[in-house]
């Protein structure tokens, strides 16, 4: 776990694609407007980056928590509603911040805004894709933020370091930052005497005996050293390598040097929107499968027929996001459905043919297709 040298200077210098994550913490006073000091420095070490050759996306925190001070707020409301009005006055500030910084080294700052529902519908994660890639084409620097205005409780990525690891994937990035106020993942309470620094984690082994706290500032930000080492597992599972560490080390971090946790990739990179589905998404509702339909999926990686299926729970429409589960009730798999919950009652445990000689040919197709499945 200790020999990092060489291995984060790899990692990051070779990176032609970075994906930077700040949370709110690093970029906010205490009484929860931006700080422009913390803004303006953060800057200057993705300009830095962006000179070395280096395409940046930002995901940024910190729309709530630069609304706080301006509506008069102390601390970050509980309440859905109070903070979609903080987002709705703080990200302005945030992004115009942003602009002005990255203006006084020539670049150009381009707002992204998403939702769960943006990523997980084929049509919308499209057009996400999309946008992104034009903007990195076009020389633009991404400031990704989840859509805190209009999102809801059902549609919320829950974390910006979850998003920040999807993007990451999205984009087809060669590096994660995640940047905190913590300076990385030590094996216990950075406070406690006697905890050391984890310099490099290969995969789980090296997480084993790590106490994994809800460290970080709770009361401007959502995240904590759980949500980070999740993000990590995401990304590095994906093919991405992490960095881990504090927003004071950014510019040493970006440069290769060995600071803070890098988390070595332990996967290969798979479609994206299978990356999202698995944990992006919440089941809307689920199919019930029998043992044969079971192992089809699981095992043969096949498409869901119908004639699979013994019970349909929940309600949900044509595209939504659908757990399958055994007849134990256990998740085995998670896939875009192409029925609705009303339409499939009448299709269970028929073959598809049949289904085609009565209904049309509209029914004879899978329920879920395999392209549209993750298996968990």
């Amino acid at each position: 776990m200790s020999d990092a040298g060489a291995a984060v200077r790899d990692a990051v210098t070779q990176a032609r694609r970075v994906v930077v994550k700040v949370g709110s913490s690093s970029l906010t006073t205490a009484a929860g407007g931006i700080d422009p000091g913390r803004v303006e420095a953060l800057v200057d070490v993705l300009a830095a980056a962006r000179g070395r050759g280096a395409e940046v996306v930002l995901v940024s925190s910190g729309a709530i928590a630069a609304g706080l001070a301006p509506l008069g707020l102390r601390r970050r409301p509980r309440g859905l509603a109070a903070q979609q009005a903080a987002a709705s006055v703080g990200q302005g500030l945030l992004v115009h911040r942003y602009t002005e910084e990255l203006a006084r080294h020539g670049l150009t700052a381009g707002q992204v805004l998403l939702t769960l529902d943006d990523v997980t519908r084929r049509s919308h994660y499209r057009n996400a894709h999309q946008t992104l890639a034009t903007l990195l084409e076009l020389g633009v620097i991404p400031i990704v933020n989840e859509n805190d205005t209009v999102a809801t409780s059902e549609i919320r990525f829950g974390d910006n370091d979850r998003l920040a690891a999807l993007v990451a994937h999205l984009v087809q990035a060669d590096l994660l930052v995640l940047l905190s106020d913590v300076d990385g993942l030590y094996d216990g309470p950075p406070s406690r005497e006697g905890t050391r620094l984890i310099s490099d984690v290969r995969g789980r082994a090296d997480l084993a005996e790590v106490e994994i706290g809800s460290v970080g500032s709770a009361g401007v930000g959502t995240g904590g050293m759980v949500t980070k080492v999740e993000a990590a597992s995401i990304a590095t599972g994906a093919g991405i390598p992490v960095v881990l560490t504090s927003a004071g080390r950014a510019a040493a971090a970006l440069a290769g040097e060995a600071v803070g946790t890098l988390f070595h990739a332990t996967g290969k990179r798979r479609p994206a929107r299978l990356l999202w589905l698995r944990h992006a998404t919440e089941g809307k509702g689920a199919l019930v499968l029998d043992a044969g339909a079971v192992r089809a999926v699981v095992d043969k990686r096949a498409s869901l027929l119908p004639a699979g299926i013994t019970a349909v729970r929940g309600e949900f429409g044509a595209g939504d996001p659908v757990d399958l589960v055994d007849a134990d009730g256990r998740p085995v798999a998670r896939g875009l459905v192409n029925f609705d919950a009303a339409e499939l009652p009448a299709l269970l445990g028929r073959s598809t043919k049949e289904l085609r000689r009565e209904l049309g040919a509209a029914y004879e197709r899978e329920v879920v297709h395999r392209d549209a499945l993750v298996v968990l």
